[in-house]
């Protein structure tokens, strides 16, 4: 069993807060929890989804032994925030508590939240390269500046990544049927169980039909006014269901970076797929992929050690652009460009480059080829076998 890259982290913070553990649904959150559980005298699993657990979930009490006590999709309760809080403020020493869900915990537990101060919130997400090739996770140090990303070592695995996706099962499986039958129902169980269940939805297939679109839009801006459209619904409508659909977690937003740039676009936002096997354009996917592992680290840096990483893509009204632009602690600090084979020019990446004071400059290719520095423009050339494996 791949050990997953929070494991360490999370069992550091569980003698003194409760953990809350969210990310897309079949991502291995369940997994992960319990692999952590291993380390606790005992370990118990209650799942709000099942119906025999939802009368133990609301008579809840912890553990007579130093126990871990997993709850997950729990926040579909209307009331388990005092319910989670009630058995943390009463528990004695040695327990601890996780609670999972497929949808953002963070939106849930806003307004007059009463659990402030009593947990830490991890997101989880897909396999990465240097996960699946890692035999031990990230250490837990806190970086004091940004690091140099160490591109040195060449990761296996990227094509089956590439095709499968980051999600355990397709992945660890790596069989074609198995793929297209746990997308179908992986579909299905982020709508119907998901969303269905805890939105006030009324036009759930015309969501769904929105989702279906999403795949040959990806890595470029998102017109929303487009997809009204097509949809004939309001802009505003469609809004609504692109944030409904980040929530839970079938998408997610890049915005663009517009401070210290003249003409920059500022409201077109780009939106990722969590599964970007979905995606049939080749570029597409793999800009899908390179996106996903740079949202990563940057959660992986707010979540484990409260360092403000932001990803942001980069382009103005001269149609100027860069895939992604990584700041640390709100200022600007690694462009990176995302290609199938290098050959493109480099004259976007430069002028933003030199806009933004920024000196760490990637081209990352899907083809492979010699990781170097092209001399005229101080651009990095590198594989994605390597430049990723620097990443999480």
């Amino acid at each position: 069993m791949i050990q997953r890259y929070l494991e360490e982290i999370i069992r550091q913070d569980l003698p003194e807060k409760m953990v809350f553990l969210d990310g897309p649904r079949q991502v291995g959150k369940t997994t992960l929890a319990k692999m952590v559980g291993d380390s606790f005298e005992s370990s118990t699993y209650l799942n709000w989804d099942h119906r025999p657990h939802r009368e133990s979930i609301t008579k809840l009490t912890l553990p007579e032994k130093p126990g871990l006590l997993i709850l997950d999709e729990v926040h579909k309760y209307p009331r388990w925030k005092s319910l989670v809080k009630g058995v943390w403020d009463t528990r004695t020493g040695g327990e601890g508590i996780i609670v999972t869900g497929s949808s953002r915990l963070d939106t849930f537990r806003r307004g007059g939240d009463s659990l402030l101060g009593r947990y830490r919130h991890f997101r989880l997400f897909p396999f990465s390269l240097r996960e699946i090739n890692s035999g031990s996770p990230i250490a837990p140090m806190f970086p004091e500046s940004p690091p140099d990303i160490d591109t040195g070592t060449k990761g296996d695995g990227l094509d089956a990544l590439l095709h499968f996706g980051g999600f355990p099962e397709p992945l660890l499986s790596e069989n074609e049927r198995a793929l297209r039958r746990w997308r179908k129902e992986r579909f299905e169980r982020v709508f119907r169980d998901d969303i269905r269940e805890m939105e006030n939805i009324r036009f759930l297939s015309q969501i769904e039909l929105l989702a279906s679109m999403l795949p040959a839009r990806v890595a470029s801006p998102l017109s929303l006014n487009s997809l009204a459209e097509d949809l004939e619904v309001g802009s505003g409508t469609v809004k609504n269901w692109m944030d409904l659909l980040c929530r839970n977690y079938f998408v997610f937003r890049v915005p663009p970076y517009h401070k210290r740039i003249e003409r920059a676009l500022k409201k077109s936002a780009k939106y990722y797929l969590w599964d970007w096997s979905e995606i049939r354009d080749e570029g597409a996917r793999f800009e899908n992929l390179v996106a996903v592992h740079m949202l990563k680290y940057a959660h992986f840096m707010q979540d484990s050690y409260g360092i403000p990483v932001e990803l942001f893509y980069l382009r103005d009204t001269a149609k100027r652009e860069v895939d992604f632009l990584l700041t640390w602690e709100n200022r600007p600090w690694m462009l990176v460009e995302a290609k199938l084979r290098h050959g493109d020019s480099l004259t976007a990446l430069n002028y933003f480059a030199r806009r933004l004071e920024v000196n760490k400059k990637f081209v990352v290719c899907e083809d492979g080829g010699k990781d170097h520095m092209d001399r005229k423009s101080g651009v990095r050339v590198v594989p994605a076998s390597r430049f990723l494996m620097g990443l999480v």
